[in-house]
């Protein structure tokens, strides 16, 4: 595929809009009246539009109302400053229900009773859980049913992945379907790098959290039990999954140059890191549908 990248208002290049699959406009280099003239001319060609330095709600909103099908900026990686550090009470339940899937006992009882006190979040998992994605014989009818036939490690993989679509339900779905194809990614990687004991799919999904529960990650990871490696790579700290993580966030941001260095650290071939690049995306797509 091809980009045409900061294309502008009078922009020289304007005879070359037919051979690009993608033309990329700055949102803080133009204005608004200047991106739908730039939507208005480019309209009939073949090319989508990219609206890159998107680093607001706001923008995210207008450009897509505007006409942009493709978004890039720090509103997809950065939570949006808040002006207040204190957690309200549906933050502190979804955060409170990541905590329980996370301690190293988990107590069926209280995870039953703090999935039947939200409905979305049943509904949610048991939609899932009777889906085809898992072709189980007999429909799961209840939670305590749900947590008996999958056994503790797909309780806690699944718990965590629900009570994060369900806390991004009011975010954009661009948001939602970064967070997913993060996680699967990094999951789909760990047979072949150094974690320790790491949950590498949690690694992925809580890389996001802070964007979709709209809270400080200093205040998530105050409040979540994890593990050293990925709290402390989660906190710009050393760890041994810092290459991973950065490779993660170089597959995500599209940094293309830096995926060649970050696959050689962790002895990866390129060829893989893109299938399981790929792999996540689908994966993730499918997730979100349901």
């Amino acid at each position: 595929m091809i980009a045409l990248d900061d294309f502008g208002p009078d922009d020289a290049r304007a005879s070359l809009l037919d051979l690009p699959d993608i033309v990329k406009v700055d949102v803080l280099g133009t204005t608004p009246e200047q991106r739908a003239a730039i939507i208005k001319r480019v309209g009939p060609l073949r090319c989508r539009m990219l609206a890159e330095k998107v680093e607001t709600r706001e923008d995210f909103h207008a450009t897509r109302k505007t006409g942009f099908v493709y978004f890039q900026g720090l509103f997809f990686r950065k939570p949006e400053l808040m002006q207040t550090r204190d957690i309200s009470a549906t933050q502190l339940h979804y955060v409170r229900m990541l905590q329980a899937v996370l301690q190293p006992e988990l107590d069926p009882r209280a995870i039953e009773n703090a999935i039947k006190s939200d409905a979305v979040l049943c509904y949610r998992l048991l939609r899932y859980l009777n889906s085809a994605a898992f072709g189980f014989a007999t429909e799961i009818h209840s939670v305590r049913h749900a947590l008996t036939i999958l056994g503790e490690r797909e309780v806690r993989r699944w718990v965590r992945l629900v009570v994060t679509l369900v806390a991004a339900e009011d975010k954009p779905s661009d948001l939602i379907l970064s967070a997913l194809v993060r996680a699967r990614f990094c999951e789909t990687l760990s047979p072949k790098v150094q974690h320790g004991d790491s949950d590498l799919f949690l690694l992925g999904l809580v890389s996001a959290i802070d964007a979709i529960l709209g809270i400080p990650m200093s205040d998530v990871l105050d409040n979540l039990p994890l593990d050293q490696e990925t709290a402390s790579v989660l906190r710009s700290g050393a760890s041994r999954l810092r290459p991973l993580y950065q490779l993660m966030l170089a597959q995500a941001c599209g940094n293309w140059k830096s995926v060649p260095t970050l696959a050689r650290q962790l002895n990866l071939q390129e060829a893989k890191v893109a299938t399981a690049s790929a792999e996540a995306m689908q994966w993730a797509r499918d997730v979100s549908s349901n």
